[in-house]
């Protein structure tokens, strides 16, 4: 393997580099849509930032995103721990299961 290129001698890719280039991209365009104001992910990119999904780990980056998107929304701060994905919804539904 090249290591200055990630490139295996017979022209392929690991996949633990392709898993972590779309990591990496999935934050630029997640940054993206939260720079532009989508609420959602500016939730996403404070739960990267703290931790370290895509980005080197900031849990100051973590926190402005955070704070950003809680001037809408309240509730974010009961995610802000939580790692990026399916189980990360701020929804009340954990809630709900408790309260059965």
């Amino acid at each position: 393997m090249d290591s200055s290129s990630g490139i295996e001698s017979n022209g392929r890719v690991p996949l633990s580099g392709v898993v972590a280039d779309c990591v990496k991209r999935w934050f630029r365009d997640t940054l993206k849509e939260a720079k532009a104001g989508d609420i959602n992910m500016q939730v996403l990119v404070g739960q990267m930032y703290y931790s370290g999904y895509g980005v080197p780990r900031d849990d100051q980056k973590g926190k402005i995103w955070l704070t950003r998107a809680s001037r809408v929304r309240s509730s974010v701060w009961k995610v802000g721990d939580k790692h990026p994905g399916y189980n990360a919804s701020d929804s009340d539904s954990d809630e709900l299961k408790e309260d059965s």
